[in-house]
């Protein structure tokens, strides 16, 4: 026999170490965490299937974070993981095919639980309950490290009357025990990040507490009119619907959250720090926030004749929403916290959130120099939470999608200023201590006049004079 058919076996199989410390590194540590309270609501929806309707599905179900410089532990009340779910899937390392077809999850690659504890420590105990067992799973430095074992052990436990998961992770990597020492950021950070992720599922009854804190929702809604109706020359937002793909519900909305500011006004804004954090767009998949008020090309500032963001556009925002039991069909990267720009369905609806951002990025230009009407009209009107906005009939004001009998819009036309004698501005720069003087020929010393109030006074000053000479 010719050496060339001695056939051999090459060594093709997966390494701990791969998945251990490698497929963590893609992922910031407070993604992880949130991968865990995704899977604590993916648990609430298997508990509820066919409730999601309800106004607040989710109520009466909670999910606990405590953490310090030894442990990480999260648990919740969500139903725990079947028996059969954690032998056949929820420890493999990967998932072999779609489960949860039936429920709105983001979950698809079946790797968040294992990468979250591999991102934070070296050993962990599941613990779980259902309405019909109890069972813990122990993982080990040694699993971790033995290519040569995959298995894990699964022991059944007495049930306690507590239907849910709880996860201990110790043995802390030594940059994740620095980061979780008391007064660091993240005891700031966190709270706050799961108040934006997970807003409109805490809206719908979900309770969530860190370090026996619990998070509020940070609620949104946008200007309409001041009886809160749709109207046409008024405030009201654009907005978007559609059945795409089989099952992909898409709705979104952008408009003013806030009235626009001026020159003086964004001055103030940025002192606070206030400045643009509420301003872009949100997209959001089966409920999960999974990009926050962005404001770069990647959500359509910047092209196809919409300008790049400008603190001018401060006022402006909008969110999407995408829903569908099919996880696959959602836009989302692999950390579940951001966007796939590549997808065909975010790429048809990104046209849609660019017509309604140019719309309300040209108001903020036809209304410079016009800033006290316009605040005046824009205080007055009404706030509408997204899900109003979204789910409104609207009666005939919807316009049809061309050759789409599953999508519509809502694109009124904006209110505009009314310019016999139109204005412009006047706008220079003088020092500090000059327009100090200049201050007191109008103003007590103590005033907080701005320099805009200083300028249009002299200017008043003049124009009063040259009218009186005429």
């Amino acid at each position: 026999m010719a050496n060339n058919d001695i056939k051999e076996t090459v060594q093709a199989g997966p390494t701990k170490r791969f998945f251990v410390e490698m497929i963590t590194r893609d992922i910031e540590l407070q993604d992880s965490i949130l991968d865990l309270l995704d899977n604590c609501v993916d648990g609430v929806l298997r508990s509820i299937r066919g409730q999601i309707v309800k106004e607040k599905p989710y109520e009466g179900f909670k999910a606990e974070i405590i953490f310090n410089e030894k442990e990480f532990i999260i648990r919740d009340n969500c139903g725990g993981i079947p028996e059969s779910v954690a032998k056949n899937q929820a420890f493999m390392l990967g998932r072999a095919s779609k489960v949860d077809d039936s429920i709105p999850t983001v979950g698809m690659y079946g790797i968040g639980m294992k990468r979250a504890i591999f991102k934070m420590g070296r050993s962990c105990k599941v613990i779980s309950e259902t309405s019909d067992n109890a069972f813990k799973v122990e993982i080990t430095p040694e699993w971790m490290s033995n290519d040569n074992v995959w298995e894990l052990e699964l022991v059944h436990t007495d049930k306690v009357g507590k239907n849910g998961t709880s996860i201990h992770i110790e043995n802390l990597l030594p940059n994740i025990s620095e980061l979780f020492k008391k007064d660091r950021p993240i005891f700031e950070d966190l709270p706050r990040i799961i108040a934006q992720h997970y807003s409109f599922i805490i809206e719908k009854g979900f309770t969530v507490y860190v370090n026996g804190h619990e998070i509020k929702p940070k609620k949104v809604g946008l200007l309409v009119s001041p009886d809160g109706e749709f109207q046409s020359r008024s405030l009201t937002p654009y907005i978007y619907k559609g059945n795409l793909d089989d099952g992909l519900m898409v709705s979104l909305a952008v408009g003013f959250h806030k009235p626009m500011i001026d020159s003086d006004d964004l001055d103030e804004e940025q002192k606070t720090r206030r400045s643009s954090a509420d301003a872009g767009w949100t997209i959001v998949c089966n409920d999960r926030v999974v990009l926050y008020n962005d404001k770069t090309i990647l959500t359509g500032w910047g092209e196809a004749g919409v300008p790049s963001y400008h603190t001018q556009f401060i006022g402006i925002l909008g969110i999407v929403f995408f829903n569908s039991n099919d996880a696959s069909k959602l836009p989302l990267t692999t950390t579940k916290r951001g966007v796939e720009t590549s997808s065909k369905n975010y790429l048809y609806v990104k046209n849609y959130m660019r017509e309604g951002l140019k719309k309300f990025t040209d108001y903020t230009n036809y209304w410079k120099g016009e800033k006290e009407t316009q605040r005046a009209y824009a205080e007055s009107a009404k706030v509408v939470d997204f899900k109003e906005l979204v789910s409104a009939d609207a009666n005939n004001m919807w316009t049809s999608i061309q050759n789409r009998a599953k999508e519509k819009k809502l694109n009124l036309p904006l209110m505009r200023p009314v310019l016999n004698d139109p204005l412009t501005q006047i706008k220079f720069y003088r020092k500090i201590s000059e327009i100090e003087k200049v201050k007191l020929s109008f103003y007590e010393s103590d005033s907080d006049a701005k320099p805009s109030d200083i300028g249009a006074a002299c200017f008043d000053y003049f124009l009063n004079r040259q009218s009186g000479n005429e």
